[in-house]
C-alpha cells in the first residue's frame, strides 16, 4: 500500500490555515458588534478545521469501497435530513433559507452532506450499470428540488452540476446533454420567474447600480474591495469594504477581502493552491483502480472545482450571486467538516493507485 498524496494533503492545510487567517481579519468587525467577541467566527471556524483535520486522517486510513457497501444508507440519511431541516421548528432560517439545524451556537447544513452522498451513490450505481444511468439523473433532480424547498438555489446548482459531470465521464452522447441543457434553462426561467428576488438577482447582476443600496448592493461592495487592491493589496487587516460595507465578508465574498488586502499575490497565491488541489486529485483519479474509486474522486473533483469558479464568478460580477462559499477559504463548519471528509476519501483512494 502506498503513502498518502502529501502534496494534496497539505495543500489543503495550508489553503484552510489562510482562510483562518482571513476569516479573522474579515469578520473581526462584524463579530464585535453582532457578539462583543471580535474572534467568534475565527473561534468557531477553528474548531471545525480541527474537527476536519480528525475526520479528513480517520477517513484517509479507512478503506473506500466501505463507501460502495454503504452508498444506499448514506443517500437514504441525507435524504431523510433534507426532508427533516424543511419542517419548522426543526430547521433553523438563516438569511432566508431553512438550511440549517441548529446545535447550540453552531449550524450544521445538510446540502453540504447531500453533495458527497450523491457522489457516493452515483459512483457505485454508474460502476455498476453502464446502460442505465438517468436514474442517477432522477435521483439528482429530486435532491435538487428538496434542496429548492429550503431555497438553495446555488447549492442545488452545484449538486445537479456534480450529477452532470459524472453521467459525462461515465459515457453520456453529446445530445443528451443538450436535451438536459435546454430542459435546464426552461427550469431554471420557471425558477426565476416564481422567486421575484432571483429575478432582482439577475437584473442587478446586469446593471447593480440601477439599485445601489438594494439588489444591486453585493456585487457593487465587492467591486469597490477587489478595484484597490493592486499589486500587493492594501496589507492584512486593513480592508475597507469589511467595514460594514461588505455583507457579512467571511462568508460568500471572503474572496473580494483576500483580494482587497493581499491584491493580484493573493489572487496567484490562492489560484496556485487550488490548482494544486484540482490537478493532484485528478491524477489520482487517473490512477484510480477500479471505476467506483475513479468516479468517487472525479465526481469530488467536479464538486470543488465548479463551486469554486462559481464563487468567484459571483464575487467579480461575471454571474448573479448565487449564494455558494468558496471552498476551504468561506467561513461555515459543515461546508469544512464535509469537504476534509471528501479529501480524506481522496487521500485514502491514493493508497491503492496503481
Amino acid at each position: 500500500m502506498k503513502k498518502v498524496d502529501y502534496t494534496l494533503m497539505f495543500s489543503v492545510i495550508i489553503i484552510t490555515i489562510f482562510g483562518l487567517v482571513m476569516i479573522s481579519s474579515s469578520s473581526y468587525v462584524w463579530a464585535e458588534y453582532k457578539f462583543n467577541n471580535p474572534y467568534k467566527y475565527l473561534i468557531n471556524q477553528g474548531i471545525f478545521f480541527i474537527l476536519s483535520l480528525i475526520s479528513m486522517y480517520v477517513v484517509s486510513k479507512i478503506d473506500y469501497k466501505i463507501l460502495y457497501k454503504y452508498s444506499k444508507v448514506f443517500i437514504l440519511i441525507v435524504i431523510i435530513m433534507l426532508i427533516l431541516v424543511i419542517i419548522p421548528g426543526i430547521g433553523t432560517v438563516r438569511n432566508g433559507s431553512r438550511s440549517w439545524f441548529g446545535i447550540g451556537g453552531f449550524g450544521i447544513q445538510p446540502s453540504e452532506f447531500a453533495k458527497l452522498a450523491i457522489i457516493i451513490f452515483a459512483s457505485k450505481y454508474l460502476s455498476e450499470n453502464k446502460n442505465s444511468r438517468l436514474p442517477i439523473l432522477f435521483l439528482g433532480l429530486f435532491l435538487f428540488g428538496l434542496i429548492m424547498l429550503q431555497p438553495d438555489f446555488g447549492t442545488g446548482m452545484v449538486l445537479i452540476m456534480i450529477v452532470v459531470s459524472l453521467l459525462f465521464i461515465s459515457g453520456m452522447k453529446i445530445s443528451f446533454f443538450i436535451r438536459i441543457g435546454l430542459l435546464g434553462v426552461i427550469g431554471i426561467t420557471i425558477l426565476i420567474l416564481i422567486a421575484p428576488y432571483r429575478l432582482k438577482r439577475i437584473l442587478s447582476f446586469l446593471n447593480p447600480w440601477s439599485d445601489p443600496l438594494g439588489s444591486g448592493f453585493q456585487i457593487i461592495q465587492s467591486l469597490y474591495a477587489i478595484g484597490p487592491g493592486g499589486l500587493f493589496g492594501l496589507g492584512l487587516g486593513n480592508s475597507v469594504q469589511k467595514h460594514f460595507y461588505l455583507p457579512e465578508p467571511q462568508t460568500d465574498f471572503i474572496f473580494a477581502i483576500i483580494s482587497e488586502e493581499f491584491g493580484f499575490l493573493g489572487i496567484i497565491i490562492v489560484s496556485i493552491l487550488f490548482l494544486t488541489i484540482i490537478i493532484s486529485s485528478i491524477n489520482i483519479a487517473l490512477k484510480s483502480k477500479d471505476l467506483f474509486s475513479k468516479y468517487l474522486v472525479f465526481g469530488i473533483t467536479f464538486w470543488i472545482s465548479f463551486q469554486t469558479i462559481l464563487n468567484l464568478m459571483v464575487v467579480v460580477g461575471l454571474i448573479p450571486v448565487t449564494g455558494v462559499t468558496l471552498p476551504f477559504l468561506s467561513y461555515g463548519g459543515s461546508s469544512l467538516l464535509i469537504l476534509y471528509t471528501s479529501i480524506g476519501i481522496i487521500l485514502n483512494v491514493s493508497r491503492y493507485q496503481i
